[in-house]
């Protein structure tokens, strides 16, 4: 919500990035089993980011703000940089979650997003 305001007061373009990580390593012994499993449960994940990702473009259509969105298959930070350098953005919002479980995770996350970047970060409740 920061970002929707934030871009319908500046004037932004405003973009958003999800990450779609590739299988972990416990997907491989459920492929061994039935190979038609990996790809059945990517293509499931793919399609739960893409209905969030579209109920994100409609909410910020209620805001007046257009919103382009990405999904990007990696690890989230080289992801996400990817993405920032691509299209060339000036501004990166992270919303950060008060209650979360992974905590030191998300903060190792931000810390090397901050650090790898090529934009501003701004981190917002």
């Amino acid at each position: 919500m920061a970002a929707i305001q934030l871009a319908k007061t500046l004037g932004a373009e405003l973009q958003a990035v999800t990450v779609f990580k590739l299988p972990s390593a416990s997907t491989a012994f459920a492929a061994a089993a039935s190979p038609m499993l990996t790809e059945t449960l990517m293509n499931d994940r793919r399609e739960y980011y893409e209905q969030l990702l579209a109920e994100a473009r409609e909410s910020s259509r209620t805001y007046g703000v257009e919103l382009a969105t990405y999904l990007e298959e990696g690890e989230e930070v080289e992801a996400i940089v990817r993405c920032l350098v691509c299209n060339k953005a000036d501004l990166l919002v992270i919303g950060l979650h008060r209650r979360s479980l992974h905590l030191s995770r998300l903060w190792s996350t931000v810390y090397e997003l901050a650090q790898d970047a090529p934009c501003s970060v701004l981190g917002v409740h």
